[in-house]
């Protein structure tokens, strides 16, 4: 998960570095295969934690949320962000009437018809603005891939479906729908196409009129949002406000000084213990990945490099017997390489090397 940034720090040089593995030794491919990925699992949990920090997702809901962008931050992160956002953890059965949920929310829907899925962060909120309390249920997706084999806002759509669905038994029984919460589905990409890349985009209901203009209130339709928020790096316009921020904070480049220093002068963030703790363990656990992979990827090519090798010795060696051939035993070179028992489909291969 490379990320660049506009600092100048590089390889995180401020915190303590694993050691690179042996190149050619005890580990095999496989066993460093899955140390990467037991690596790669954790990196994206320290990532997950690190965007459930309130002051995060506070200013994730100011820059892509209608309901919070008069307000401020610290009042989201104090005022209307609902107990602590709880990251994969619990799980959620709508199938079985589970009890009313108060504070946080559940990171796993489970369903005895559609199986199960975990949502990275699950949290509620409350609308400011609203007269009554109206409960916004907010699910944050951090992704690595834009296209990981299907359209990600399908993805998105159908969090959110499963989120209004789920509140049957929880936010309203019987035919109570007036009573469904709105939910929002926000994905932090970090490697989108280029196309793509620092980009906030945001897919909702609309209402459309094809005969007469007659309105309906906006809040019994306006219920679900998916939001695309995609980073890209420095070297945009619009490489600024929450998408660098996030683009700092996350990056793997950038060391924890001067993301501490970028986060406290430029976004008014005081880095807490917690936070520098899960900075610190990001930092080292992509240099682990990155020297595991550049290990593996030596060991490979070690190995390719020794069969090229003896593919190459061998050739020589035939192309010697032939020309000997043709020279002490008169052979014309067709001849010399069938009585050398070369495949055919090779022959072509030494012709030109002789004529080389």
């Amino acid at each position: 998960m490379k990320r660049k940034t506009d600092s100048s720090g590089s390889g995180c040089p401020d915190e303590g570095q694993q050691p690179a593995p042996s190149v050619v030794g005890v580990e095999t491919t496989v066993s460093q295969g899955l140390r990467v990925t037991a690596d790669e699992s954790s990196y994206d949990a320290a990532c997950k934690r690190l965007l459930s920090e309130k002051a995060i997702l506070a200013r994730i809901m100011k820059a892509c949320l209608d309901e919070y962008k008069d307000c401020d931050v610290n009042d989201i992160a104090e005022k209307y962000i609902e107990g602590q956002p709880l990251v994969d953890k619990l799980p959620v059965m709508p199938d079985e009437g589970a009890a009313p949920l108060i504070t946080g929310m559940d990171t796993e829907e489970k369903s005895k018809r559609e199986g199960s899925f975990n949502y990275d962060i699950r949290f509620r909120a409350i609308a400011p603005s609203s007269n009554e309390q109206i409960a916004l249920i907010i699910n944050v997706e951090a992704q690595n891939k834009f296209y990981p084999g299907y359209p990600l806002i399908k993805r998105g759509i159908y969090y959110c479906s499963r989120m209004i669905s789920s509140q049957y038994g929880r936010e309203f029984t019987d035919s109570h729908y007036e009573k469904i919460k709105k939910v929002y589905s926000i994905w932090i990409c970090m490697k989108p196409p280029q196309y793509r890349q620092n980009t906030i985009t945001r897919y909702r209901l609309i209402e459309e009129h094809l005969v007469g203009e007659n309105k309906e209130l906006l809040e019994n339709y306006d219920l679900l949002s998916v939001i695309m928020l995609c980073l890209g790096g420095a070297g945009s316009e619009n490489y600024d406000g929450v998408i660098r921020m996030l683009d700092v904070l996350l990056s793997d480049e950038t060391s924890v000084s001067e993301k501490q220093r970028i986060l406290l002068n430029d976004y008014d963030i005081q880095m807490t213990r917690t936070m520098e703790g899960e900075v610190a363990a990001m930092c080292n656990l992509s240099q682990g990945i990155k020297e595991k992979g550049i290990a593996e990827g030596i060991t490979r090519g070690i190995t390719k490099g020794r069969a090229e090798g003896r593919a190459e010795g061998r050739a020589e060696g035939l192309l010697f017997a032939i020309k000997n051939l043709m020279a002490n035993a008169g052979m014309p070179v067709e001849q010399a390489m069938a009585a050398l028992g070369i495949p055919e489909e090779e022959r072509s291969g030494y012709v030109e090397m002789m004529e080389r």
